[in-house]
């Protein structure tokens, strides 16, 4: 399968930075399978970052040779997707460590539902309720080195 990851610069050598802000899965290199949601990813970087270009890197993954790695898959945003990522953004210890993580993303859309939640607004029922019906693209979160050894870079390009 090819993943993207959007980015204000080319990222032909994956890594693990340090944790910069509370992300979804914890501290890792993120990619998704939607170009559309790289693009999106670059926009935002670029514009944080105030330097480089939106650049959507591409790379190949095999996702059917991950022998020894410590994954977690979440097919929906399901009550155990939001209390991970609930504990990852409140930056709170999670249980087991993972060398990939692989789920929907909580976008602008999701936040709010998400935040009312960790703040107790919404029981887990009502914010589950809330979260279904929107298209969550996915997310790949590399947390190891490991894991980062399996993407085999393939292109860069710049995008508007």
């Amino acid at each position: 399968m090819i993943l993207y990851h959007g980015s204000n610069i080319q990222v032909n050598t994956p890594r693990i930075l340090e944790k910069l802000r509370a992300l979804d899965f914890g501290a890792g290199f993120y990619t998704t399978s939607s170009r559309e949601q790289a693009k999106k990813w670059a926009g935002v970087v670029t514009k944080r970052r105030q330097a480089g270009v939106p650049t959507i890197s591409s790379y190949s993954f095999d996702e059917t040779v991950l022998c020894g790695l410590r994954i977690l898959k979440f097919d929906l945003p399901d009550g155990d997707w939001l209390d991970f990522v609930v504990a990852n953004r409140k930056e709170q210890p999670v249980p087991i460590e993972y060398d990939l993580v692989i789920g929907p993303v909580a976008d602008d859309s999701t936040l709010p539902v998400i935040d009312d939640y960790a703040d107790g607004r919404y029981t887990k029922d009502e914010a589950i309720r809330r979260l279904l019906p929107q298209k969550l693209t996915d997310q790949y979160a590399f947390l190891s080195d490991m894991a980062l050894s399996f993407l085999v870079f393939r292109k860069s390009e710049v995008v508007s």
